[in-house]
């Protein structure tokens, strides 16, 4: 009687046992926006401080543009003459078709005297030289307007150039988050294209898990998982990426059943990405 009594208590506490967790293990994890300035020069203000929210379209640097403001107010000092001698050369132009209407009057009339026999030969002669000089100085005129409209086009290209050149020293954010990382300072020269500042977009928070070799069956790009953790919300995300190749389960993931065991790194995503901290632990389970 006495050992069929403790057979029925070691059933009880068996079936009141915990039963083992079936979650995988991961940790959030977000792809941060490296932040860089396409020309090389000296960091004159850095405007965010690590931590702060930046907004698209906010200014968070600025380089020295002592020599791109010169070249944008030459450009524009070129362009203001270009347009003057375009307008003197137009205004030439008037002129001349104004002298060709007479030399072509005083032709006419000249034409008109030499056949009523009234005319001079040398009178005439004059009247012909001076309409067709005119007519070559209005297409001199006519070719001077044209190139100097092509020119004129070619300077405010070079201009607009310049004021880009010059607006690209004023590096604004093109996308939103808080900054992570500060590489650079005021008073620093930083190279062309290298990270001055790192943000981190929510929407690029994701979580990374690792999944027993003999359970990856279980799982598939699409798969709806649940994502719970400590002190926060379950959230739903599906999977994104899985790892061509095993590995070790990595000395991340905290868990004694786990380690020397061989897994498969997986990826779960959520639009607008998910509201977890870089390296708050998880646990992820299939739905």
């Amino acid at each position: 009687m006495k050992r069929a009594f403790l057979f029925v208590s070691f059933l009880l506490l068996a079936s009141c046992a915990k039963k083992p967790d079936d979650a995988w293990l991961g940790y959030a994890e977000g792809d941060e926006a490296l932040i860089s300035a396409p020309q090389p020069g000296w960091i004159t203000g850095m405007k965010v401080q690590r931590g702060q929210i930046v907004h698209r379209g906010e200014l968070v640097f600025v380089l020295d543009d002592t020599r791109e403001t010169a070249a944008r107010d030459q450009a524009a000092a070129s362009l203001q003459g270009a347009r003057a001698a375009l307008a003197q050369a137009r205004s030439s132009l008037t002129e001349e078709q104004a002298n060709l209407a007479y030399t072509r009057t005083e032709l006419g009339r000249q034409d008109r005297l030499a056949q009523q026999g009234i005319g001079t030969p040398t009178q005439r002669d004059a009247a012909r030289n001076a309409f067709a000089q005119s007519q070559a100085r209005i297409g001199q005129l006519q070719a001077q307007i044209a190139q100097m409209t092509a020119q004129i086009a070619q300077t405010q290209a070079g201009l607009g150039s310049a004021s880009y050149s010059l607006s690209q020293r004023q590096i604004v954010a093109e996308t939103a988050g808080p900054v992570q990382d500060i590489n650079f300072r005021e008073g620093e020269y930083v190279p062309a294209s290298t990270p001055v500042l790192s943000i981190l977009p929510p929407g690029n928070i994701f979580v990374r898990f690792f999944v027993p070799e003999g359970q990856l069956s279980r799982t598939h790009l699409g798969q709806k998982v649940r994502i719970t953790c400590d002190g926060c919300r379950p959230v739903e995300a599906r999977i994104t990426f899985i790892a061509a190749q095993q590995e070790f389960t990595p000395p991340v993931i905290f868990s004694n059943e786990s380690r020397e065991k061989l897994v498969f790194k997986l990826e779960a995503r959520a639009q607008g990405g998910l509201k977890l901290h870089p390296g708050q632990p998880v646990q992820v389970r299939p739905l």
